[in-house]
């Protein structure tokens, strides 16, 4: 189960490099973000991205080596996928939108919460 979050998750790791890059051709820039802010937007989304998703994998990885049940890891799973999903939508919306701080909100909290609730079910052994 892990394996086709990870895979679905890895897709999308993919089309932020894809918008990187394509930034990069847009704005002209080889390294770094050409002091672009919407190019620093996409570079730190694709970074948190790169950040947060190993080892939120990891350790759902674990609980589900350790015998969690299928419910319990497809809503983790899910809401690492949906929060990752957020969080550039959040980034590139504009400070005014009134979904920007949700978006990034979710993205943020929902990975949080992934680690913190993996972490603590395989602690405690709940699993």
């Amino acid at each position: 189960m892990t394996a086709s979050y990870a895979a679905l998750l890895g897709l999308v790791f993919l089309g932020l490099s894809i918008w990187v890059v394509k930034g990069r051709a847009l704005y002209r820039v080889a390294m770094g973000d050409g002091g672009q802010p919407a190019l620093f937007l996409r570079i730190r989304s694709h970074a948190n991205f790169a950040e947060y998703v190993p080892l939120g994998l990891i350790l759902i990885g674990f609980n589900e080596m350790v015998g969690m049940n299928g419910w319990g890891l497809h809503a983790l799973a899910a809401i690492l996928l949906l929060s990752r999903i957020a969080h550039p939508v959040g980034m590139v919306l504009p400070a005014t939108s009134r979904w920007q701080r949700p978006f990034r909100g979710f993205g943020v909290l929902g990975s949080w919460g992934v680690i913190l609730i993996s972490s603590l079910l395989l602690l405690v052994g709940l699993v």
